[in-house]
């Protein structure tokens, strides 16, 4: 099935009642663990860049990377730049041939929120792209108050007047997540997310996965969350499969075998993770 839009993929969760894992990769090993991984577990996948990635990978090598891997399985690929708030970046990605970008003006007031948001959806439309918005305050999760203040969460009615105003395909929300690692865990509120998912008829996407318990992960899937992104405990486990490679197998497996010792961990962690969801695909 190789690449497939991301509108369209969210769509069949949708369907399905539930969510489709999107991980952030800043390398070959994470890419092809991300595709290779849910196409063992036979699920749709979403691969992301992080603007603060593209130090190691540049924004059309990342999507020639993802397309290729994407060529070798028969599961729905996607492709998408994560967290963006700076307009001429997001256009250099859509040139670059992202079909699906961020744009991220969560910390606006929500009439420059909305203005920034809905300029990027009319640029993405010349290029036949998706864009996400993001609505609320998902924050630091080394800052206990980004994820436990309910003033910060995401409100519907405020959802509804955005989601319609910008024409966004995804709408990332706020309902006691943060990025990172969390201080303690955190205890989603299901009745937000549910007030919200009534109020929008637009997918919507849970920010800051590392760490949220798994009971916790599949009662947001049941209730609207249609994309889950996963990026701290994705990259802090590729930086420790590596650092194992050279600590135990270096020596027997030579200095580039480390490529393929953390892709083959990793794609057994993203075959787990991908478990977690029930919208399946069989080849």
């Amino acid at each position: 099935m190789s690449l497939e839009r991301v509108r369209d993929i969210l769509a069949e969760a949708d369907r399905h009642g539930t969510a489709v894992l999107a991980f952030d990769a800043m390398n070959y090993a994470m890419i092809a663990a991300a595709v290779q991984g849910a196409a063992a577990a036979k699920r749709p996948v979403i691969v992301m860049l992080y603007p603060e990635m593209a130090g190691y990978v540049s924004l059309e090598g990342f999507v020639s990377l993802v397309k290729e891997q994407a060529r070798q399985v028969s599961i729905p690929v996607g492709i998408h730049l994560d967290h963006c708030s700076n307009f001429e970046y997001i256009v250099s990605a859509l040139r670059a041939g992202f079909p699906s970008v961020m744009a991220d003006g969560s910390l606006l007031p929500l009439e420059e929120n909305i203005a920034f948001t809905a300029s990027v959806v009319r640029t993405a439309k010349a290029f036949g792209a998706d864009v996400e918005g993001e609505l609320g305050h998902v924050g630091k999760a080394a800052n206990e108050r980004d994820y436990i203040s309910s003033e910060l969460y995401t409100q519907a009615e405020e959802a509804r007047i955005f989601a319609e105003a910008t024409g966004v395909t995804a709408l990332a929300v706020a309902f006691g997540s943060a990025h990172g690692n969390y201080t303690r865990p955190p205890k989603l509120n299901i009745t937000r997310l549910r007030e919200i998912n009534e109020a929008v008829k637009t997918p919507l996407v849970l920010h800051g996965g590392s760490g949220i318990p798994k009971e916790q992960l599949i009662d947001t899937f049941r209730n609207g969350i249609n994309k889950f992104n996963v990026g701290t405990e994705f990259s802090y486990l590729n930086q420790k499969y590596t650092g194992q490679y050279f600590e135990q197998a270096r020596e027997r497996d030579g200095a580039c075998g480390h490529v393929e010792y953390a892709r083959e961990k990793l794609s057994a962690y993203i075959m787990e993770k991908c478990r977690l969801t029930s919208c399946t695909f069989d080849s």
